[in-house]
């Protein structure tokens, strides 16, 4: 069954944290580009693995560790099929996008040369540059960066210039965390597949809004948080195509990432252990999993139909507030909205809204090129989830309003 409208309502009812108040009012979660909220089905998972098979799991002939194995094992399965990858060894377990970005990064020490160039959006998260950054100091390598223009889109005429025979790496988010843009991947990674360079896409940001299909993409790796889309913190994963995953070097040493160990040779495992050194985040893993069943009973079409109405309205109401600019303009992006207001700093709006219960994220938001390039010392960003609502909208708004008022 497809869902066409959202019962929101309901849906309230199944975050248990939405019901607390801060500093004497009720909350108003504006946080969620940062970390969504985790529904009580997800909870409840999490509950059920430590008090009935809580157990290390692949190596243990015991009942308790064969449950987990198997939780474990489907987690994967659930993972696969949601972003459409072509096997279950193609997703590995990390501890999240940053970690994946850097067993990538690691990996491509042995793939790159001195003069060799890998291109980076100018819109960035830090986990999507500084790991690439020191990729370049290891191996010599050049880093190219795609530039921008003020609407938040990236430019991809220039972007085909750039490219060339010593392009070998082209990463970009497919949604930016500090403007909320939709890059145009598929033409991202066709083009970087025409001069016979890898493409890694950041899909942290996309994922809660957006159904991933990988192999319509053709994405060579992508990257996804949990703790973005309803589920645990401290776990996610790295989609990589098999061709590219059986290339790779192990990214760290240790128990489960081997087959066979003596002092003097190792040989490592199969796809996806090779990469997943150590007890892994196993009560993460299922949670996850879990927190995907959760969304996709949902359906991403009602998410993004709703969504698309909140940004919409929040958009036309903050900018009906003289004096505030919003950062991001761009047609094609998510639920979320970057703004300051003229002549006052954006810590000292999100102290007072903080005051007034509204959570919303102030700073670089660990993007601070695109701060530099807007000339600004960070943003207010405001972004929403599916379980908010207009009403807290309106909130928002007469917080904004109440700031401006305090601090003009």
């Amino acid at each position: 069954m497809i869902i066409t409208k959202l019962d929101i309502e309901t849906i309230r009812q199944d975050f248990p944290i939405l019901k607390r108040k801060v500093n004497g009012y009720p909350l108003v979660y504006l946080d969620n580009a940062a970390t969504s909220q985790t529904p009580k089905q997800v909870i409840d998972v999490i509950v059920d693995y430590y008090t009935r098979y809580n157990a290390n799991i692949h190596r243990g002939v015991h009942t308790l560790s064969q449950e987990a194995t198997d939780a474990y094992e489907n987690a994967r399965i659930k993972v696969q099929k949601h972003i459409n990858a072509a096997e279950p060894y193609e997703i590995i377990y990390t501890s999240g996008t940053t970690d994946s970005i850097n067993l990538v990064a690691n990996g491509f020490t042995s793939f790159l040369k001195n003069g060799d160039e890998i291109l980076v959006s100018a819109m960035e998260h830090h986990s999507n540059i500084v790991p690439w950054q020191m990729l370049c100091e290891r191996t010599g390598a050049i880093l190219k960066v795609i530039p921008m223009n003020h609407e938040g889109e990236l430019l991809i005429e220039e972007y085909a210039k750039l490219l060339s025979s010593s392009t070998k790496l082209v990463v970009c988010n497919h949604v930016s965390n500090a403007l909320g843009t939709i890059n145009p991947i598929e033409k991202i990674i066709s083009l970087a597949h025409e001069v016979e360079a890898a493409v890694l896409i950041d899909g942290a940001q996309a994922a809660p809004h957006i159904k991933i299909d990988v192999q319509k993409l053709n994405a060579d790796f992508y990257t996804i948080s949990a703790h973005k889309i309803c589920g645990p913190t401290g776990v996610g994963v790295l989609y990589g195509k098999e061709e590219w995953l059986s290339k790779l070097p192990p990214y760290q040493g240790g128990g489960e990432m081997i087959a066979e160990v003596t002092f003097e040779k190792t040989t490592y495992a199969d796809l996806p252990h090779k990469f997943e050194a150590g007890t892994p985040n196993v009560c993460g893993g299922i949670a996850f999993g879990a927190a995907l069943d959760y969304m996709n009973s949902l359906g991403y079409e009602a998410i993004a139909r709703y969504e698309k109405e909140l940004l919409e309205y929040a958009t036309k109401e903050l900018t009906s507030i003289n004096g505030l600019k919003i950062y991001g303009t761009s047609v094609h992006k998510t639920s979320v909205i970057s703004f300051n207001i003229e002549g006052i700093h954006p810590y000292d709006i999100g102290a007072i809204l903080d005051k007034l219960g509204i959570a919303v994220r102030t700073g670089h938001h660990c993007a601070q090129p695109v701060m530099d390039y807007f000339k600004v010392p960070g943003t207010v960003r405001a972004s929403f989830s599916f379980y908010n609502t207009k009403s807290e909208v309106d909130i928002l708004v007469e917080g904004v309003k109440k700031a401006k008022q305090m601090l003009s």
